[in-house]
């Protein structure tokens, strides 16, 4: 079970938060409410925020331009990835992934269970990193958005939380793992970002 080290601080990362959805506008757009006053409220800066049709072009259009941005560290997809036609947020995003955060989907499935039984299974939650920005997607309801936040990404996009959390993922400099340091891992440091 992770914790929060008492001698570590808090990094505050820049995040954006993507809606994706063919009815809302900023208006009734309760999930990305939630998620931007989240982040906002555990000290983060939300960096940008925007609302696109369930189509796969525009969502990767605009995740594509967040990516190269220096200001972005987080990218918060919320809607869009369950099975009808028109939800595609998934085959959006993953071609876009250096690397796949398998475990993000399979605990956030995990915990949704709780509250939403077998129907858990046709959440197509996924996670993944491109060139050093992650990036999380999850469902568009309000309820499964605070699920992916309050159980996962808040402790995981917090410097303090050990044994281990993102933030050398997208900070280099920052040591935030104790089972092994930042010189430890491959590639470290390569990439596009400067």
């Amino acid at each position: 079970m992770s914790h929060v080290h008492a001698n570590a601080r808090f990094v505050p990362l820049g995040i954006a938060v993507l809606t994706v959805s063919d009815t809302r506008g900023f208006d009734r757009d309760g999930s990305g409410d939630l998620l931007s006053e989240r982040l906002s409220e555990a000290g983060h800066a939300l960096v940008d925020r925007r609302i696109v049709p369930d189509d796969i072009y525009r969502i990767r259009a605009v995740v594509s331009k967040w990516v190269v941005r220096d200001d972005v560290q987080v990218i918060l997809v919320n809607g869009g990835t369950g099975f009808t036609v028109r939800d595609t947020t998934p085959e959006a995003l993953v071609p876009l992934f250096d690397r796949a955060i398998d475990g993000y989907g399979e605990l956030f499935r995990q915990l949704s269970f709780d509250s939403i039984g077998p129907s858990t299974v046709q959440s197509r939650a996924v996670g993944g990193v491109a060139n050093r920005t992650l990036i999380f997607a999850m469902p568009g309801s309000p309820k499964a958005c605070a699920t992916a936040w309050d159980g996962i990404l808040a402790s995981q996009l917090d410097a303090r939380t050990r044994p281990c959390n993102f933030v050398a993922m997208v900070l280099p400099e920052q040591h935030c793992c104790e089972s092994r340091s930042v010189e430890s891992v491959p590639n470290h440091g390569q990439g596009v970002r400067a």
